[in-house]
């Protein structure tokens, strides 16, 4: 059963949509407005959104990119519009897939079913161990040796992605494109900036490396202290 959270501000949808996904086994919690459901992705943590675009406090793509700021949980945005423009400025935004308006609980259950075993972004995801830096996506926190690393949303992200393939060297584009969502490069600065922030609150620096070892013209792996 996968845990899924519903924005859209249509009751009757909401409503017809909530009853057809739960028959199909989710457990599902919704949202009518953009806010709300920004609440409910960050206290909740689901499996995964369905974001309908035509909202009435924030536009739905507005509200995806400030999703994709704070979280890496997969989103299928709904829309009414079926140009390839549209699909690729929605993709490029961040979003997983999308269904075009109308479609059924039915269809949207297998969009579910098909995103998450792309993803791998479920709630039984376990921990990542590296050394002793532990890394829990489900409640998004982070320990070296035994205490909490106080680190800000991307930061998690960042370190989160590198700790799930130690000893793999990521290239700067890599990182750009999965964990800020920037998929044709050109911001090479923010990842070093955030590379700095991070490795300061691993207590190392780029002279005096511990976990985050930069190649250089190549990219970072992380990987245990020798």
């Amino acid at each position: 059963m996968s845990n899924v959270l519903l924005i859209e501000d249509d009751a009757a949808i909401r409503t017809s949509l909530t009853r057809g996904l739960r028959d199909r086994g989710h457990a599902v919690s919704s949202a009518p407005a953009a806010l709300d459901g920004l609440r409910l992705a960050v206290e909740e943590r689901p499996d995964l959104i369905v974001l309908d675009l035509g909202l009435p406090d924030l536009d739905g793509l507005d509200l995806l990119r400030m999703l994709r700021a704070v979280s890496r949980i997969p989103v299928i945005v709904a829309t009414a519009r079926d140009g390839d423009t549209e699909m690729v400025r929605l993709l490029d935004a961040g979003a997983d897939d999308y269904v075009v308006k109308p479609f059924s609980a039915a269809q949207l259950d297998a969009r579910i079913r098909a995103v998450l075993r792309r993803t791998g972004e479920s709630r039984t995801d376990s921990s990542v161990t590296v050394g002793g830096l532990r890394v829990d996506p489900r409640t998004r926190e982070a320990t070296l040796d035994g205490a909490p690393l106080d680190l800000s949303p991307k930061e998690f992200d960042l370190l989160h992605y590198l700790a799930a393939r130690p000893g793999e060297v990521i290239t700067k584009r890599e990182l750009l494109t999965h964990v800020w969502q920037i998929p044709y490069g050109g911001a090479d600065k923010t990842v070093d900036v955030h590379l700095s922030w991070l490795r300061r609150k691993l207590g190392e620096t780029s002279s005096e490396p511990r976990y985050l070892q930069t190649i250089r013209g190549v990219g970072v792996r992380l990987a245990a202290p020798a």
